[in-house]
């Protein structure tokens, strides 16, 4: 009885990280492509909520509304990797949104289980299961269809996503590998990545040359109500997205992470065929992006059958969050 009562708000936090990152997640896809399409300096962007997400959690630590430890520096040095990936990531992940409809978008990012399962493979956590295998390749193979019938194919646009794919990968993987060894909180991870990231991205706005006319086009835009709006709400969307990222990954797992991204894909997908410009129908595109969905789908019940016929086991590193 004891231990059910303990597993119950584990059971609690972990559906709650799941969905927060599900809705999370899917608001800031369309967020984000309605910014750049206003503003297209996607690093100076990321700049600025990395700026806000650092300030907003020093803030907090010192008026007491969160309790999370000042910086380490051996702490410091075993998130940096993680700091650069996910940075990259989002860099990357912005800039293909300049190109690539929402659609699109999100199915070349459901290629991320396949890129997970492969990492675990090689990390010695062995082959998957046919029904993941089989899952995994559908879900690729509606990725090609769908790109053949896309009217707006950009292959600049499409090989920044591959390799976005690829760095949320290895960010993945690492901030559950440090989440758990570190007993770090998910508010912690977010403030080493935000600290850590900030020399790394003025560094690449100033070798871009992003800045200054990323400032410029910034105050020019300033008289725009509408853009302030979607500039605010881009921040504060930056937050609460990596909040509930580093939480779900923490309390849950890479792979759950991974699933629920394919998830909130299905609402992400149909509203991007009607939002933000649309897309234009064609029947390659349309049979592919539902292969793809469907193999999604077909991964997440295969990873969730797997998981159930696995003992129970409790988050051994729920107590990070209780501290």
């Amino acid at each position: 009885m004891e231990n059910r009562r303990d597993a119950d708000p584990i059971s609690f936090l972990s559906l709650f990280a799941a969905l927060s990152y599900g809705i999370a997640s899917m608001a800031m896809v369309f967020i984000n492509k309605a910014i750049v399409m206003q503003y297209s300096h996607s690093m100076t962007l990321l700049t600025f909520q990395q700026v806000a997400t650092a300030l907003l959690i020093y803030v907090g630590r010192k008026t007491g509304y969160t309790r999370s430890k000042g910086l380490d520096l051996q702490t410091a040095k075993r998130l940096l990797p993680v700091s650069l990936f996910y940075n990259a990531n989002v860099a990357f992940a912005l800039a293909s949104l300049k190109g690539v409809n929402i659609p699109m978008y999100i199915a070349i990012k459901r290629l991320t289980p396949l890129a997970v399962l492969i990492a675990g493979f090689f990390a010695g956590k062995g082959r998957p299961s046919t029904q993941v295998t089989l899952s995994v390749l559908l879900t690729a193979g509606g990725v090609v269809i769908a790109a053949l019938g896309d009217f707006s194919f950009d292959l600049f646009g499409y090989g920044l996503a591959f390799v976005s794919v690829f760095f949320q990968t290895m960010y993945l993987v690492l901030v559950e590998k440090s989440g758990a060894e570190d007993g770090l909180s998910s508010v912690e991870i977010m403030f080493y990545n935000s600290f850590l990231s900030l020399p790394f991205l003025i560094f690449l706005i100033i070798v871009t040359r992003e800045f200054p006319d990323s400032l410029v086009l910034l105050i020019a835009k300033s008289n725009s109500f509408s853009f302030l709006v979607i500039l605010i709400l881009s921040l504060v969307m930056g937050i609460i997205l990596n909040y509930t990222m580093f939480l779900c990954t923490i309390v849950n797992s890479a792979l759950t992470t991974t699933i629920v991204g394919v998830l909130k894909g299905v609402g992400s997908t149909t509203l991007g065929f009607f939002l933000l410009g649309g897309v234009k129908v064609h029947g390659l595109n349309v049979t592919g992006l539902v292969i793809n969905t469907a193999g999604g789908l077909w991964y997440s019940y295969a990873k969730y059958r797997q998981r159930k016929s696995r003992p129970l086991k409790l988050t051994p590193d729920i107590e990070a969050h209780r501290k």
